[in-house]
C-alpha cells in the first residue's frame, strides 16, 4: 500500500473462517460475548486530526477502525484490502480530491457508506456530495459526538443529514439558494468532467475513463462552462482551486 496503516483491536479477534464476517468475537470460546462493530476506515491527510477521529472512535463499543489512510491511493488500497462498513473521507488530499476517490470506492463497491469530512461549509459541498453517493457530510468543527453518530446512522444504509444540510434542502426546494457557489448546482456526470478537466485531463482521456464518447464529455464540458460562467478549461482549473474544489 501507499501508507495506509492497518490496525487491530486486542481485545476482539474475526469471527473464524465460515462465520457471519459483521461478528467480532472476544479471546473467549463461547458465544455469548459476542457483538457486532461498524468496520471503519479513517482517511485523511492531517496526521493530527485523523489521529484525533481514531481515539474518538476507539471508545465506542460499537465501532471498530480497522485502518487508516492519508491519501486517496491509500484509501482505494484500504478498501481493496478490507471488508469495510464506513469510511470517513478527507475532501482535499494530495493528488485526488476526496469526491474523485468517492467515485472509485463506490464504483468499487456500491455498498460502502462514505461520510465526507470537509473544512469548508455545508454551501459549498454538502448537497453536491451527497447528489454523488455520500451517506454523509460533516464539517471538520463539529461535535465529536456528531461524527459518532453519523457513522451509526450510515452504517445502516441511511443518509445523515444534519441541521444545516437539513436547512439547504429546504432552501433547494423554496428556490433560495441564490447564493450558493454554482458548481454545487452541476449534475454528477458534470461534476467528474469537471474534476477532470480542472485537473488537466485532456477530453479524450476523460471519454476513455468515464467510459463516454468525446462527444459526450465535450458537451458536459460546454455545459459546465455555461453554469460555471466560465470559458477555458484554465478557468476551470482557477475555479477549482480558488473554491477549494481541488488542491
Amino acid at each position: 500500500m501507499s501508507g495506509g496503516t492497518t490496525l487491530t483491536s486486542p481485545a476482539c479477534r474475526r469471527a473464524p473462517t465460515g462465520k457471519s464476517a459483521d461478528t467480532v468475537y472476544t479471546g473467549q470460546e463461547s458465544k455469548t460475548e459476542c457483538h457486532t462493530l461498524i468496520r471503519v476506515a479513517v482517511v485523511d491527510d492531517h496526521a493530527i486530526l485523523r489521529q484525533g477521529v481514531v481515539q474518538l472512535l476507539a471508545d465506542q463499543t460499537d465501532i471498530e477502525v480497522v485502518a487508516q489512510g492519508a491519501s486517496g491511493a491509500d484509501a482505494i488500497d484500504l478498501v481493496r484490502a478490507h471488508e469495510l462498513d464506513v469510511v470517513l473521507l478527507d475532501v482535499s488530499m494530495p493528488e485526488k480530491s476526496g469526491l474523485e476517490v468517492m467515485s472509485h470506492l463506490l464504483a468499487r463497491d456500491a455498498t460502502l457508506a462514505v461520510i465526507i469530512l470537509s473544512m469548508f461549509p455545508e454551501e459549498h459541498y454538502a448537497l453536491n456530495v451527497l447528489r454523488q453517493g455520500a451517506l454523509g457530510y460533516l464539517n471538520k468543527d463539529c461535535e465529536p459526538e456528531e461524527i459518532i453518530k453519523a457513522i451509526r446512522v450510515v452504517a445502516k444504509g441511511k443518509r445523515y443529514i444534519s441541521h444545516r444540510i437539513a436547512e439547504l434542502l429546504s432552501e433547494t426546494i423554496d428556490g433560495k439558494l441564490g447564493n450558493a457557489l454554482p458548481h454545487t448546482l452541476l449534475s454528477d456526470r458534470e461534476m467528474q468532467v469537471f474534476l477532470r478537466l480542472a485537473r488537466g485531463e485532456a477530453v479524450g482521456q476523460i471519454a476513455l475513463t468515464l467510459n463516454l464518447s468525446v462527444k459526450s464529455v465535450s458537451t458536459y464540458r460546454a455545459r459546465t462552462l455555461e453554469k460555471l460562467a466560465l470559458s477555458t478549461n484554465s478557468d476551470l482549473t482557477y475555479y477549482a482551486l480558488k473554491n477549494g474544489v481541488i488542491t
